[in-house]
């Protein structure tokens, strides 16, 4: 079994999650929503690999609290959140494309609350039914490009509006606030900020985004976290624990070392043996 390469982080914009940039031909594209689907789409991404016949290589990532819709090998199929940090075996020459939604923004295309979805994924023909999942599906592979798979995507997006619902709006705002917000640190820091009980603001987040809001935080600072020591490997792990809002260490070891499989110093040396970036 391949082993994690883990040891750089890749993000952009606000956006953290991928622990190593790979040694091989690896290639992660991004692309911009239309404005009318941005409401519950956050991005569209397409990953593309080749390796010599026979070998393979691991990709990994550190998930985000969001459902990504991926089409890969003739399958589409929703993912929900993965609470475990998550590899992918590359092999051979391939590619794969999703969509990801905004967190929430997937809850009034599943009907259900989104912990259903969490640690695992639906076929979308069991959302939207043979017919239709297989013509999208059908369109994607005919698409060679980016922007040509975003097309795709987006027609059929259009052709499955969601049932309007404000609660997502007001999930986003919450999102937003946790991920930038650096002095919210505590669910009850949440809470309050939006006039809200800690167990209401569990509860929707259940609905909505499948997983705890303290996981959202604790998430959101790992990104960040791993992030720093990648681009900052010579500072000490600790400084980065306390800027983040870690006053224990040994919280942020444990923290760390569950989210990661590497501690924070281990990571830390493995950013600055190996620094190259990865193709973008």
């Amino acid at each position: 079994m391949d082993e994690p390469q883990i040891g750089r982080t890749r993000h952009t914009a606000s956006e953290y999650g991928l622990l190593n940039g790979p040694s091989f031909d690896f290639r992660l594209d991004r692309a911009e929503v239309s404005p009318d689907l941005a409401g519950h789409v956050e991005r569209h991404w397409m990953t593309s690999w080749n390796l010599p016949g026979g070998q393979r290589r691991p990709v990994t990532l550190l998930p985000h609290p969001c459902v990504n819709l991926v089409y890969e090998g003739g399958a589409l199929i929703a993912f929900g959140v993965g609470r475990e940090l998550f590899t992918y075996a590359c092999e051979g020459t391939g590619r794969a494309f999703g969509v990801k939604f905004r967190p929430g923004g997937f809850q009034p295309y599943l009907g259900r609350p989104m912990t259903e979805l969490t640690d695992g994924g639906i076929p979308l023909s069991a959302l939207w039914g043979e017919i239709d999942a297989g013509l999208f599906a059908h369109d994607l592979s005919r698409a060679r490009r980016l922007d040509d798979l975003v097309e795709a995507a987006e027609f059929h997006l259009r052709r499955h509006p969601p049932r309007p619902d404000p609660q997502i709006d007001h999930v986003g705002e919450i999102i937003q606030v946790m991920l930038h917000d650096r002095t919210v640190q505590r669910v009850e820091d949440v809470a309050e900020r939006f006039s809200l009980s800690p167990r209401s603001l569990q509860r929707l987040f259940g609905k909505y985004v499948g997983v705890t809001p303290k996981w959202v935080l604790q998430r959101y600072r790992l990104h960040e976290a791993a992030a720093r020591l990648a681009a900052e490997h010579t500072r000490p792990w600790a400084e980065v624990a306390v800027e983040l809002g870690y006053f224990d260490q040994s919280h942020f070891i444990r923290d760390f070392t569950r989210a990661v499989g590497m501690t924070p110093a281990a990571y830390s040396e493995a950013c600055a043996q190996d620094r190259a970036p990865i193709s973008t």
